[in-house]
């Protein structure tokens, strides 16, 4: 029983983070504002997944993963790699942030955050990451956020340009 509540966190809540933050952004995204929404939360999404390659590559902490180093059976789905950081609590971090800064739902961002510790928990319990991959996986999410933090200026330069050409046109 207890290697099946070990799997449901490491493997199994990632679903729901996906579903429900998929919901967020399409259906608590105001229409006028989706396509610079989906432009933001796609470069942060790259920018983190590209932060997590280059620093995979540059830094592993662990040659093995924990239950390699113990002799176990993995409990839960891994990929052959020593695991820097915890792509699982990556992805489900830029889901959760995404959410969070994106859309008008912030107490499901807030929960999503809260089931990507529970994903990262179970992945240490489940010996297929050590507590550093998973803090890596969160820390490196985090690299997307400037992209977040752009968006008042970019739509307040947007809408003072557009302003002016109006402007210009029935000065003409």
């Amino acid at each position: 029983m207890t290697d099946l509540i070990i799997r449901i966190l490491a493997d199994g809540l990632v679903v729901p983070v996906v579903l429900l933050g998929a919901w967020a952004l399409v259906w608590r995204v105001p229409r006028g504002q989706r396509y610079r929404v989906y432009c933001r939360v796609l470069m942060a999404g790259l920018t983190a997944f590209l932060a997590a390659k280059l620093i995979g590559a540059v830094y592993q902490p662990e040659a093995l993963r924990p239950f390699q180093l113990m002799g176990e059976a993995a409990g839960a789905s891994f990929l052959d790699n020593p695991g820097f950081p915890s792509d699982h609590v990556l992805f489900c971090a830029a889901i959760a942030l995404a959410v969070l800064f994106e859309t008008r739902a912030r107490q499901l961002g807030y929960a999503l955050l809260g089931l990507t510790l529970l994903v990262g928990v179970g992945r240490v319990l489940a010996l297929v990451h050590t507590p550093l991959d998973v803090l890596g996986g969160l820390v490196i999410a985090c690299a997307g956020i400037p992209w977040y933090l752009t968006k008042d200026k970019a739509y307040a330069k947007l809408i003072s340009t557009e302003a002016r050409k109006k402007r210009q046109k029935r000065v003409k």
